[in-house]
């Protein structure tokens, strides 16, 4: 299974981005996927989770302007992101898993946001 992530781009504070997930199989509706992102010089943070039945967690700098969906149909997981902050600004990954048995990460797409 290979993912492909896309969406990120550079906007301003403020602005909305909404990232993609794609999978090359019919992978999401029987993984929990999680949304990461990693700044330069910083730790690799999660970001947002969507489990199998369709529960979403979300980091508390990022709860109520963040939203991760799922369409199963597509083999894509979105992250619907608005009111972007400058500290949003990093790179952002999926990671796909049915642990022990796969756990996928994607390249990761750039986001960053200007003050």
């Amino acid at each position: 299974v290979q993912l492909v992530e896309s969406g990120g781009g550079l906007v301003q504070a403020g602005g909305s981005l909404r990232l993609s997930c794609a999978a090359s199989g019919n992978i999401f509706s029987r993984s929990n996927t999680d949304w990461y992102r990693q700044a330069p010089g910083k730790e690799r943070e999660l970001v947002a989770s969507i489990t199998r039945p369709g529960s979403t967690n979300y980091a508390d700098s990022v709860k109520g302007r963040f939203t991760i969906s799922r369409d199963n149909a597509k083999n894509t997981v979105y992250l619907q992101m608005n009111s972007l902050k400058p500290e949003d600004s990093a790179h952002y990954y999926c990671n796909v898993r049915n642990i022990p048995f796969w756990n996928y990460w994607g390249q990761g797409t750039q986001v960053t946001v200007s003050s």
